[in-house]
């Protein structure tokens, strides 16, 4: 066996123990009992560690080097050398009993989160968040000495590799340069438009359940290898082999849980279209959080929310909830998942002001890594932030702070993610109907099949071959930027 081969070998093993990590964090938050909540940490600690002592091991260095200098290896091969390498000087940087402890309070601080959440109580949250975040960024700084950057940097990298904030504040700065003066058109022009007629509820969590079930379908999502269930939070875990999505429902408006269910079931197809001859290797993994986010946002905001797809489903809606009159004509529901206004809860914004969430939670969150701002000042600092960039803000912490579970499970870095993937997605979505003119007479139609046949080709089935940037830009011809965001968002909302 090569030294090459002897990697692969180990990090097929690490896979497996990857692969049971994400269903027993997706059981704790799903399905696990409060009482056994401990045991449930516990359990993941040990494998936690476990994967930490494989990637660490005392030969591995020899290894990785040995197979830096094999010049029989393809391009995919050495691209995998590439990326174990990657994965090594992580773990490396961090000391065992440092993992440790960080899985052990982000356990406990997502748990507590789950129930002060619904109680509006911060003030319960606040001491185990300040701990979680002390750890991260005594996490954050061995990963900076080890990579030389700064802290926030080493956090990002494990989410978007290679990204540096530098990068994500000019792109910020070119949103917030035209983002809000477009919000403002956007509204005057809703204003003067005809008002939108609501569909009259209750609306059966049994109906909205099938209804989703139906749309994942059209989507090509395969129920022999995933599921769709409910949570606090929506969400998309299990392995490529394994999708779980969940959602959550209100029966007062069927359209939040139907576009969580599309972004998840994006989040799905991503990683059921990696390539099977590399399952198991850090190069056959998805490309990080903003190509991640990018498909997910390209179902659920390009496609799920084109006039061509909400005359396709207008039918299926008013069977599904029998809806008849006004507010369940086609114009209408392509009006109301149109719909722009300065809300309160990032999971629910129009992809308008959707960036407008990100890039508070993003300032905060860096703020907080390099300690600028206090755990106990983030409510007060969350409320201004929102009254500044989104024009509105919470009377509580459950719809300000507290409503995300990025923080309370030690998720520092991901944030951005959203808006980075939000920009890749205009830009991909852009290209692939230019390229395939199949593809939006095909979502007229309810078939995905032409979007993601180009999709599985030019980023699902490149997997980690590249580094995020030079996919994206090698799928659309050019570097991840606003200009493609910016023009959809004028086409739909103003010229449109």
């Amino acid at each position: 066996m090569t030294d090459y081969q002897e990697l692969e070998a180990r990090h097929k093993r690490m896979s497996a123990i990857g692969g049971a990590l994400a269903i027993l964090g997706w059981d704790q938050s799903v399905i696990m009992p409060e009482g056994a909540s401990q045991s449930r940490a516990e359990q993941v600690s040990a494998l936690s560690l476990i994967i930490h002592e494989m990637q660490t091991a005392p030969d591995m260095g020899d290894l990785i080097a040995a197979a830096e200098s094999d010049t029989a290896l393809d391009d995919w091969q050495r691209a995998n050398v590439r990326e174990i390498r990657h994965d090594w000087l992580h773990a490396t940087a961090v000391p065992a009993d440092l993992v440790d402890r960080k899985i052990k309070a982000r356990s406990a601080s997502e748990l507590t989160w789950r129930s002060v959440r619904a109680e509006d109580d911060f003030a319960k949250l606040e001491p185990q968040l300040s701990e979680l975040l002390t750890i991260t960024q005594d996490v954050a700084a061995v990963k900076a000495e080890a990579f030389g950057c700064g802290l926030y940097d080493a956090l990002l990298d494990g989410f978007d590799p290679g990204r540096k904030s530098a990068e994500i504040d000019v792109l910020f700065d070119e949103l917030m340069s035209f983002l809000p003066g477009v919000l403002d058109e956007v509204l005057a022009a809703q204003e003067a438009a005809p008002a939108i007629v609501l569909p009259e509820g209750p609306f059966s969590t049994q109906a909205q359940e099938a209804l989703g079930r139906k749309v994942m379908e059209l989507f090509q999502f395969d129920f022999n290898h995933g599921r769709l269930d409910v949570s606090l939070h929506p969400f998309s875990g299990g392995t490529p082999d394994d999708s779980r999505i969940t959602t959550r429902y209100a029966e007062d408006d069927f359209t939040q849980s139907l576009m969580a269910v599309i972004h998840e079931t994006g989040h799905a197809q991503y990683e059921r279209g990696l390539p099977k001859a590399w399952r198991g290797q850090p190069v056959g993994q998805s490309r990080g959080m903003t190509v991640h986010e990018s498909q997910s946002l390209l179902f659920e905001m390009l496609a799920a929310r084109s006039p061509e797809f909400i005359s396709y489903i207008a039918p299926q809606l008013r069977e599904a909830f029998g809806g008849s009159g006004p507010a369940w004509e086609d114009e209408n529901l392509v009006r109301l998942y149109h719909k722009v206004e300065r809300g309160l809860i990032r999971v629910d914004a129009d992809e308008v002001t959707y960036p407008l969430h990100v890039i508070l939670r993003y300032r905060l969150e860096k703020q907080m890594i390099e300690g600028d701002l206090a755990v106990r000042d983030l409510p007060e600092a969350f409320r201004a932030g929102m009254r500044e960039l989104v024009g509105v803000a919470p009377e509580t912490d459950r719809d300000g702070c507290l409503q995300d579970i990025h923080w309370p499970s030690g998720a520092f870095g991901y944030f951005p993610t959203y808006t980075l993937g939000a920009l890749g997605a205009s830009q991909i979505f852009q290209t692939a109907t230019k390229a395939d003119d199949a593809i939006m007479p095909g979502i007229a139609k309810g078939d995905f099949s032409a979007l993601l046949t180009w999709l599985r080709a030019n980023i699902h089935g490149q997997a980690s071959k590249l580094m995020p940037g030079a996919l994206i830009e090698q799928a659309t011809g050019e570097p991840l930027g606003t200009k493609a965001f910016r023009g959809h968002l004028e086409a739909r909302y103003l010229r449109g």
